[in-house]
């Protein structure tokens, strides 16, 4: 999957502490990185171009660190994120029809976010939940053993969760 930035309409002075704080000393670009990732979640490309001119490196260079580390995100991510396990003991039992399930499910491709916000789908190497293979975790929660349909089913629950939120309802 080829990364793209995003440009996107965020506060840029968010960024003014961060930048007052580590511009006097060469060598502080990660740290800057992370920080602007706390803040906004990912890396808007605004943002990157207001930290190379804040910090007086080249864009190129700050482009090129955030391109590099896997630990930074170029594009928003979901409120829901799922990893679905990769590893062998997922891997042999079915992950893989696991993995188009939800992508049909969702309509997004692994590593992207759904249109309206609230999924990314993201597969791990290993999420050391062997016994349940296959294993999928939500922000933290784990689902298994899995089969494509349970693995739907769980996304169409989360999705009718926030539905009810979103009329006001409660959720159970």
């Amino acid at each position: 999957m080829e990364k793209q930035f995003v440009q996107a309409d965020v506060d840029l002075h968010l960024m003014d502490d961060v930048l007052s704080l580590y511009s006097q000393e060469a060598g502080n670009l990660i740290t800057v990185l992370q920080k602007a990732q706390d803040i906004y979640g990912y890396l808007p490309l605004s943002v990157l171009q207001h930290i190379a001119d804040g910090l007086g490196v080249k864009r190129a260079q700050v482009y090129g660190v955030a391109t590099f580390y896997t630990q930074f995100r170029l594009t928003a991510m979901g409120k829901y994120i799922i990893l679905l396990c990769e590893g062998t003991a997922c891997h042999v039992n079915g992950s893989e029809r696991i993995a188009t399930a939800l992508e049909e499910e969702l309509k997004v491709a692994m590593g992207e976010t759904t249109e309206d916000g609230l999924f990314t789908l993201s597969d791990a190497a290993c999420l050391g939940c062997c016994s349940l293979a296959p294993v999928m975790m939500i922000n933290g929660r784990a689902y298994g053993p899995l089969t494509p349909d349970k693995a739907c089913a769980i996304i169409r629950d989360i999705y009718k969760s926030e539905k009810q939120l979103a009329e006001g309802g409660v959720t159970a």
